[in-house]
């Protein structure tokens, strides 16, 4: 189920806000451009996209974290959880447009919160194999626009461009890799 998907990886993410010292928030992310802040504060940010709204904030990230997950659950265990929304993909519900955007990029997202705080960077299996499914099932032209920074609006970038991983790595890596991470290098 979409909610009960989403609920897990809410939770890992939370888990890794939680793990943040202070002093590691302006560390660098895989994201260019990005800090660790950054990253959790686009995270929220897209939370508020899926809904129509925006978050607000306080000082605290991970305040704001809960309060987004706990927008975004909200719509989820609601009527308007199979709305019909307008996405770059297509008319789709609500739940699936949370599935594939807000809760693909709290896997994603939350590897490179890992990556920039020195946290545990293990994506669960079923998450790695249901985003290389997702990600490699994409039409060419569509993961083009993805790859193309403002194709969706201005400074979103949904994917960079795909980094060169071996073919025999990991599928974790591979997934990392064709999505525009390098799975490898731990210089920013």
């Amino acid at each position: 189920m979409i909610a009960d998907r989403y609920r897990a990886r809410a939770d890992a993410f939370e888990l890794k806000v939680a793990n943040v010292r202070a002093d590691q928030w302006d560390n660098p992310s895989p994201c260019a451009k990005w800090t660790a802040r950054g990253v959790v504060d686009h995270v929220i940010d897209m939370h508020g996209v899926m809904l129509g709204q925006q978050i607000p904030r306080t000082d605290d990230p991970l305040t704001d974290f809960r309060e987004a997950r706990r927008r975004v659950q909200e719509a989820l265990e609601s009527d308007r959880a199979t709305s019909e929304v307008t996405t770059p993909a297509g008319p789709m519900t609500l739940e699936s447009h949370i599935d594939q955007v807000v809760s693909d990029d709290l896997v994603l997202h939350g590897w490179d919160l890992a990556r920039a705080t020195g946290q545990d960077e293990t994506i669960p299996a079923q998450d790695v194999e249901r985003l290389w499914a997702t990600a490699t099932a994409v039409a060419p032209e569509l993961m083009e626009r993805f790859r193309t920074p403002g194709a969706f609006g201005p400074g979103i970038e949904v994917y960079g461009p795909e980094v060169d991983v071996p073919e025999d790595a990991p599928l974790q890596d591979r997934l990392l890799g064709y999505v525009g991470r390098d799975p490898v290098s731990k210089s920013f």
